[in-house]
C-alpha cells in the first residue's frame, strides 16, 4: 500500500471514530454539535446522543410521547425541534433538565392538556411554539418559572378557557398569539401579569359580545392602540346574533348586557337507600349561559369527597370540592351511596351577570336494602326525581353526623333498632291504656242525670193521636237544634208510685207508644 492510499485510510478511520464519539443514533444524521433526525419514522426520541448536542431536530416523526429519561442527559441541548409528529402526552418533570434550552417548538402534535409546572426547568427558554394542538383550557400557573420567554405561540389550538392566572409569570413575554382558537371571552386579570407585551394577536376567534367584555372594549382604544394591530383592533362579535358580525369597538357600551343566572333543582330533599345511586338535576338558565357547579358542605365547613362520590359536573369556592364547571345543566351523580354522602349540597351558577345558589339536602336510610327494588324502582331508571315519586320511609333517618351508627356491627345494628320498635310500641300503648281509663271514668261520673234530661225534650203520642210533623219542627224550632226520632219500647223515666185504691195512675211514658226526642 503506496503513502497517498494509507493517508485515506487513516483519514477514514479518522472520521468513523469521529462519528462514534458523537454518538449518533442510527439513521440519523450528526455533525458538529448538532443531531438531524426528521422524516425518518421515529416512534420515539432516540437514545444514544452525546452530552455535549446542542441542537437536536426531529420534526416529521412519529414520536408519541416525551418522557423524563429522554432529555435527562441532554444538559448542554439549546434548540429542540418536535414539530409535526404524534405527541399527546408530556410526561411531568419531562424538561427539568433543560435549563439552557432556548427554542422548543411543540407545534402541529396532539397536546390536549398542559398541567400545571409542565415546563418547569427551561429558565432560559425564549420562544414556546404550541400552535396547531388540541388544548382546550389553559390552567392557572401553566408556564410558571418561564420568566425570561418572549414569544408564545398558542394559535390555531381549541382553547376556550384562559385561566386568570394561567400567564402568570411571563413578565418577559413581549409576543402572545391567541388567534383562531374557540375564545369567546377575555378577563383583564389575564393580561395583567404580561407587563412587557408588544404584540397580541386575538383575531378569529367567536367573542361573545357582553358585559364580560366592556373592558376590553375600552382597553383597545387605549392600550391597545399599542398592542394590536389594525386587523386585530376589529375583534369581530359572533354572539349575541343582534351584534354578529360587528366590531367590539363599534358596539354600544349600553348593548353589552347580562342577564343574571337563575337556578331550578328537583328535588330539593331526597331520601335513598344504602347502596343506592341518584342523579339530581341542576338547571341553570341566563345570558351567557351559565356555569353550574355543585359542592359538599356540612355546617358550613369543607368536606373531602365522601367515597363512591361521581361528579359529571363541578364546582369552585371554599367551601367544598372542586372540579370542572359545566354550562346550563349540572348532574350530581352519587355511586353506591353511603352515610358519608349524607348531608348539605349546593349547586351554584355563575355568570357576568351574577351567581346565583340553591341547596339540596340528601338523607341515608339505614335499614336493610334487600327490598330496595321493591321500594325504590326509581332510582335506576330516572335520570332525576320529583318528591312525588320517592317513597317515605317510616324507619329512622340518619342524617350525617347525627351519631356514629354505621362504626356499629350488623347485629348490634339489628339489636339497636328491634329495641328502639319494641320501646315505640309499648309506649303506644301505654297510652292507649290511658286513654281508654279516662274515657270510661267521665261516662261513669256524668251518668244520665237531670241536667241531661233538661236538654231533652220529650213529645209523646196520647190520645190526641201521633204527633205530627209539623209538630216536631215547631218544638225544633223553639231549640233551634236538630231533631232526632227514636222508637222507644220502654220507659226511660223511673216507674210511677202505685196508684191509690179504687183510682187509676198516671200512664207510663213511652209505653208502646211513639216517643220522639229533640235535642236543645
Amino acid at each position: 500500500m503506496n503513502p497517498p492510499q494509507l493517508s485515506a485510510v487513516l483519514v477514514l478511520m479518522l472520521a468513523q471514530l469521529c462519528v462514534s464519539s458523537l454518538g449518533c443514533p442510527s439513521g440519523c444524521r450528526c455533525y458538529s454539535l448538532t443531531v438531524e433526525c426528521g422524516s425518518i419514522g421515529l416512534k420515539e426520541i432516540p437514545q444514544g446522543i452525546t452530552h455535549g448536542t446542542q441542537t437536536i431536530f426531529l420534526q416529521d416523526n412519529a414520536i408519541g410521547q416525551i418522557r423524563q429519561r429522554d432529555l435527562s442527559d441532554l444538559g448542554q441541548l439549546h434548540y429542540l425541534y418536535l414539530q409535526n409528529n404524534s405527541i399527546s402526552m408530556l410526561e411531568a418533570g419531562a424538561f427539568r433538565n433543560l435549563g439552557l434550552l432556548l427554542e422548543l417548538a411543540l407545534n402541529g402534535n396532539r397536546i390536549h392538556l398542559i398541567t400545571a409546572d409542565v415546563f418547569r426547568g427551561l429558565d432560559h427558554l425564549r420562544i414556546l411554539y404550541l400552535a396547531g394542538n388540541q388544548i382546550t383550557r389553559l390552567e392557572d400557573y401553566t408556564f410558571r418559572g418561564l420568566q425570561r420567554l418572549q414569544e408564545l405561540h398558542l394559535q390555531e389550538n381549541s382553547v376556550e378557557v384562559l385561566g386568570d392566572q394561567a400567564l402568570v409569570g411571563l413578565s418577559s413575554l413581549a409576543l402572545l398569539d391567541l388567534s383562531r382558537n374557540n375564545l369567546r371571552t377575555l378577563s383583564p386579570a389575564s393580561l395583567k401579569p404580561l407587563v412587557s407585551l408588544q404584540v397580541l394577536r386575538v383575531t378569529d376567534n367567536p367573542w361573545r359580545c357582553d358585559c364580560a367584555l366592556h373592558w376590553l372594549r375600552g382597553w383597545i382604544n387605549e392600550e391597545g392602540q399599542r398592542l394590536l394591530s389594525s386587523a386585530e383592533r376589529r375583534m369581530l362579535c359572533a354572539e349575541p346574533p343582534r351584534l354578529s358580525h360587528l366590531s367590539l369597538v363599534e358596539v354600544p357600551a349600553n348593548s353589552l348586557v347580562c342577564i343574571p343566572p337563575i337556578v331550578q333543582l328537583e328535588p330539593s330533599h331526597l331520601t335513598v337507600r344504602l347502596g343506592e345511586s341518584l342523579r339530581v338535576s341542576c338547571q341553570a338558565s341566563g345570558y351567557p349561559q351559565p356555569q353550574v357547579t355543585w359542592r359538599k358542605a356540612s355546617h358550613g365547613k369543607a368536606q373531602l369527597s365522601p367515597r363512591g362520590l361521581v361528579q359529571e359536573v363541578g364546582m369552585d369556592g371554599d367551601t367544598g370540592e372542586s372540579f370542572d364547571p359545566d354550562t346550563g345543566s349540572g348532574m350530581l351523580f352519587l355511586s353506591n351511596v353511603t352515610v358519608a354522602h349524607a348531608g348539605r349540597y349546593e349547586c351554584e351558577a355563575w355568570n357576568p351577570g351574577g351567581v346565583a345558589r340553591v341547596t339540596f339536602h340528601l338523607s341515608v336510610n339505614m335499614s336493610s336494602s334487600s327490598s330496595r327494588s321493591e321500594i325504590w324502582p326509581r332510582l335506576h331508571s330516572s335520570s332525576y326525581y320529583h318528591p312525588s315519586s320517592v317513597d317515605v320511609s317510616q324507619e329512622p333517618l340518619y342524617e350525617l353526623e347525627s351519631m356514629d351508627f354505621s362504626a356499629l356491627g350488623t347485629a348490634t345494628q339489628t339489636a339497636i333498632a328491634v329495641g328502639i320498635s319494641l320501646l315505640a310500641l309499648t309506649a303506644l300503648l301505654l297510652l292507649c291504656m290511658i286513654y281508654s281509663r279516662h274515657c270510661q271514668r267521665q261516662k261513669e261520673e256524668s251518668g244520665y242525670g237531670a241536667s241531661k234530661e233538661e236538654n231533652i225534650l220529650y213529645v209523646n203520642d196520647y190520645s190526641d193521636g201521633p204527633t205530627t210533623f209539623a209538630q216536631l219542627e215547631e218544638y225544633r224550632d223553639e231549640c233551634g237544634h236538630e231533631m232526632y226520632v227514636l222508637n222507644r219500647a220502654k220507659p226511660v223515666l223511673p216507674p210511677p208510685p202505685a196508684p191509690a185504691e179504687g183510682g187509676e195512675g198516671p200512664p207510663l211514658l213511652f209505653d208502646t207508644q211513639i216517643a220522639y226526642e229533640i235535642h236543645c
